[in-house]
């Protein structure tokens, strides 16, 4: 591909997004624009703030998809465990077909820390956690004693509750 430059990248950049099925990182993304990753950064940050639905995962950016045209159930959840639980708490969220999109903690200082997760299967899970332990990063969780809230999304309000469910029953979400 020859070297994009500026509105036609990003045009470009939504357009790739759109056909992918999987988070596509932005070394990738650069590689394929024939320009620096940092550059991918800046076009990924200026298209965010014209507000079009990407999404930046520990696996790659994403472009989401379009909730007027599909119908999506979600529920924002408010979970609580510790870092060891976190991965059973995913992988019995993405088993039961659900999505957890993000995770959110109230911090006293700095208000609702959001950061995405996107995680939809357990390779998803897997990749997340190995980002995780790569750098050493903490769990959002750690900052509020292991309280936070989860975005979650399944095809279904059915295939949602199921997940729900099942999370409740492993003492993982905290109930009214």
């Amino acid at each position: 591909m020859k070297k994009l430059k500026g509105q036609e990248r990003r045009d470009w950049l939504i357009s790739y997004l759109i056909e992918q099925t999987h988070p596509v990182t932005g070394t990738e993304l650069a590689k394929l624009a024939n320009v620096s990753r940092q550059v991918i950064v800046n076009d990924i940050t200026l298209l965010k703030a014209k507000n079009a639905p990407i999404v930046s995962t520990s696996q790659g950016y994403l472009l989401l998809p379009d909730k007027e045209h599909n119908s999506y159930a979600q529920k924002r959840v408010a979970c609580n465990h510790q870092s060891k639980d976190s991965e059973d708490e995913l992988q019995t969220l993405v088993d039961a077909g659900v999505t957890v999109e993000n995770v959110s903690v109230e911090h006293p200082v700095y208000g609702e820390i959001t950061s995405s997760i996107m995680v939809s299967n357990r390779h998803d899970v897997e990749m997340f956690l190995k980002k995780v332990r790569e750098t050493e990063a903490s769990f959002l969780l750690e900052l509020t004693s292991g309280i936070h809230l989860h975005l979650l999304s399944a095809p279904t309000e059915e295939i949602l509750n199921r997940g729900i469910e099942a999370i409740r029953r492993k003492g993982y979400l905290v109930e009214d």
